[in-house]
């Protein structure tokens, strides 16, 4: 394949990257949508809507390997390609766990603590996946590392939120609601909390893979 062809391939690849992420992004925000209101039929499309975002990974994933094929890579080519190919796989898992708190929206709405709570939680931790995305597209090695530095902040609101359900439950709100109601709620609850803390850390993976592809920095790769 001549050069140029091959950069257009590279080029095609970052922008079905790009679009990609912003197919994710778009579940993550309707799942937290379908939470917020009790959107039936909402959670329902993101549940839906998953097979179309695996299809796509898995279309992506053979371009991948096509490029590695096509012609012998030189190294800043082979980053962009690698990067781009964990990248995808970031995002099929956070398509994932945007259906999952579809389907814990589906499950019922909060008994326990502030549902206010989850959505600020909610909005960090898609705020930073829809930044990870930004800092690929544009190559900002400097997002990429303001995007590790408040993960911290995604935590620590995560670790709050838990504690918080920790403390009604001790509190007594059993004989409020009643114990099975309860304790359905607070597994829901802290199922919510882990799976936007992997969403953090998914997007904290992109911009890591991102910084790694511009600079040959391998700083936020754990």
């Amino acid at each position: 394949m001549p050069r140029e062809r091959y950069q257009d391939s590279l080029d095609e690849l970052r922008a079905n990257v790009i679009g990609m992420g912003e197919q994710v992004i778009d579940q993550l925000d309707k799942s937290l949508r379908s939470a917020a209101t009790h959107d039936e039929s909402l959670a329902r499309a993101v549940i839906d809507g998953d097979d179309e975002i695996n299809e796509r990974y898995l279309r992506l994933e053979n371009r991948c390997v096509d490029l590695f094929a096509l012609q012998q890579p030189v190294a800043s080519d082979l980053r962009f390609v690698t990067a781009s190919f964990k990248i995808i796989t970031d995002l099929e898992r956070i398509g994932d766990l945007a259906t999952n708190l579809s389907r814990y929206a589906l499950s019922g709405s909060s008994t326990v603590i502030s549902e206010s709570r989850i959505q600020t939680i909610g909005e960090t931790a898609s705020g930073q996946v829809r930044r990870a995305i930004e800092a690929y597209a544009d190559a900002d090695p400097e997002a990429c590392r303001t995007i590790a530095d408040r993960d911290d902040e995604l935590d620590t609101l995560c670790q709050n939120a838990s504690e918080a359900v920790v403390r009604e439950l001790i509190a007594g709100e059993s004989d409020r609601w009643g114990i099975e109601q309860l304790l359905d709620d607070v597994s829901r609850l802290l199922l919510t909390i882990r799976d936007l803390e992997r969403v953090g850390d998914h997007a904290v993976n992109i911009a890591a893979r991102t910084l790694y592809m511009d600079e040959s920095d391998p700083e936020l790769i754990y």
